[in-house]
């Protein structure tokens, strides 16, 4: 603090002349924070900002954080048994002070709302570790858990299957290639169970999301086959085609693009197995096949004899 007042009393040399009439003698407005001229009165400085009061600024931020149950607004008892003077206190007041801290503690947990939340952001940042989401996705997906809890659509349902999808939800809205069941399964969570209560989530928010885009899910599952660039670039511009199709419509578009890279790999000649790319995309080789069938159609040129070598 006293750091502070040298700044205000002692303001930079190119700052303490007034521009106006070249007086000297400034002084700071604390209630406006301005820096204004005694003898002419012309503000010389406005929103005058120190570095101090912009840290503390920031630490208040992180403070009132959404992934805080309580927003950080709850009152916190120092564990130091001295007094707002720095003293010790004695063992009375030590006494009074344990009990305090005591019943401070119970009442904060006292609410099941707050218990509702303690558990669901604690899953929330299992899940941001385990899968590497951003803070923007957590901070937005604990905003949808608020909002579940305050309509109170979260009775009789699992806490965790209601994270995974508000999760889910944020990352759609966000264009961010993760899938439900790679979601559930960061918890162990139940991925049925947590697609109703998606569905459930878009009902009772009124959320409307955008369409998903296959051309992020291919590029993730290119790289985790390890498929080259070239053969990448030609399977984006047969999925632009696709897109355009109506065969397309009403498809599940991880399949479509695990089936388009297939394709793309048999025209560039590039070896790879069925079961490989099936398992970059987390789903079945019966279920490729079925989507090569498709591709298939509006590329008829890909060789026939794909879909019956044995791998």
């Amino acid at each position: 603090m006293s750091k502070l007042v040298e700044k205000l009393q002692k303001p930079d040399t190119a700052k303490d002349i007034c521009f106006n009439c070249k007086n000297t003698n400034l002084v700071f407005d604390s209630l406006t924070s301005e820096i204004i001229c005694t003898k002419c009165g012309v503000v010389n400085s406005e929103q005058f900002v120190t570095d101090d009061i912009s840290a503390d600024r920031s630490q208040n931020l992180e403070k009132n954080s959404l992934l805080i149950f309580d927003k950080g607004l709850s009152t916190t008892i120092s564990q130091e048994n001295v007094d707002a003077y720095g003293n010790q206190l004695n063992v009375r007041q030590i006494s009074k002070a344990v009990k305090i801290r005591h019943w401070n503690k119970i009442s904060n947990s006292n609410r099941s709302y707050h218990r509702n939340l303690k558990k669901a952001f604690s899953i929330l940042m299992r899940i941001k570790d385990k899968l590497s989401l951003s803070e923007t996705i957590i901070e937005k997906s604990a905003y949808y858990y608020r909002k579940v809890v305050d309509l109170k659509i979260i009775k009789g349902r699992s806490i965790k299957e209601f994270i995974v999808a508000c999760v889910y939800v944020v990352c759609r809205e966000l264009k961010v290639p993760r899938t439900i069941s790679e979601i559930a399964n960061s918890v162990n969570a139940d991925k049925v169970f947590a697609g109703r209560c998606y569905r459930l989530l878009l009902r009772q928010l009124t959320i409307n999301l955008p369409l998903i885009d296959s051309t992020t899910h291919m590029t993730k599952i290119a790289g985790i086959a390890g498929i080259t660039r070239h053969t990448i670039v030609r399977a984006l511009e047969m999925m632009t085609l696709i897109n355009e199709n109506p065969i397309s419509y009403g498809k599940d578009p991880t399949a479509l693009s695990v089936a388009t890279l297939y394709g793309a790999c048999l025209e560039k000649g590039e070896k790879i197995t069925q079961s490989k790319i099936a398992t970059a995309g987390n789903m079945s080789v019966v279920t490729l096949r079925k989507r090569f069938l498709d591709v298939k159609q509006i590329f008829p040129h890909l060789p026939d004899n794909a879909l019956s070598k044995n791998e």
